[in-house]
């Protein structure tokens, strides 16, 4: 099983190496950044581009699969990770560049209905979530692996609910699609980053998860150890600079620089 699943991802690897032009592999800063940053990220690329003339790459996915992108040897330069847990499992293994790592973001988590729904609760200890649900579906990012999902669920715990929706959970490969399957009116609630709400008008925020019910929140960034983009170390001073930082608060990120 440890085999295939190795192949498999060396398979993933690969094709996305496959997906670069060869010269867009020596040129271009390649960045890993976990899905919630989207919106942010892709409009600070675009800024970056247009000042620079420098062009950047950036794969989302779920932080655990860019974790396990980086093990397999993928050609990276930057690795933005939604919690602390997967930089220091790549940091662990020698795999980011110490001296850069930085924590860079903040977020917060929230209830999710779609826009039309009379849904009206208030998040607080043993609050109603399972009949507000009635025969739905509670979106969630996997609980067990992705940062959203395993916040989502420490907040359900510490609020003394998550046993009377364990079984009603609908867990997504990350937290983008977890706030589709609400947009898409597949699950009548969902709990996502509020940077996720803020990015889609088919869903509003019934309410935040209090910050004491789950770990505090971090998006942690660092250089992988085998980039050797002498851009790449301009784009994080990009990132932490004022002129980055409007993108970031307009999503609702807290920029903790």
């Amino acid at each position: 099983m440890i085999q295939l699943r190795r192949r498999a991802l060396f398979a993933m690897t690969a094709a996305l190496l496959s997906a670069l032009p060869t010269h867009a592999r020596s040129r271009e800063v390649v960045v890993l950044a976990a899905a919630s940053l989207k919106n942010a990220l892709d409009d600070v690329a675009a800024a970056w581009t247009r000042q620079t003339g420098t062009a950047l790459r950036i794969s989302y996915a779920a932080s655990p699969a860019l974790a396990r992108q980086i093990e397999a040897g993928i050609p990276a330069d930057l690795f933005i990770s939604a919690d602390v847990r997967w930089m220091d499992h790549v940091a662990g293994r020698k795999l980011v560049e110490p001296a850069s790592r930085f924590d860079f973001l903040g977020n917060e988590i929230v209830l999710i209905a779609g826009k039309d729904s009379r849904v009206d609760l208030r998040i607080d200890k043993g609050f109603a979530l399972r009949t507000a649900l009635g025969d739905g579906r509670l979106a969630m990012a996997n609980v067990d692996a992705v940062p959203a999902g395993k916040y989502g669920k420490a907040a359900l715990e510490a609020l003394g609910v998550w046993a009377s929706v364990a079984d009603r959970v609908a867990q997504a490969e990350n937290v983008r699609m977890a706030l589709t399957l609400v947009s898409r009116g597949e699950a009548p609630l969902g709990i996502v980053y509020r940077t996720d709400a803020a990015a889609d008008d088919k869903v509003r925020i019934v309410g935040a998860f209090p910050a004491g019910s789950h770990p505090p929140i971090v998006y942690p960034m660092a250089l992988l150890a085998s980039s050797t983009n002498p851009d790449a170390a301009a784009f994080v001073a990009y990132l932490k600079s004022p002129a980055a930082r409007p993108f970031f608060e307009k999503q609702g990120f807290i920029v903790l620089n």
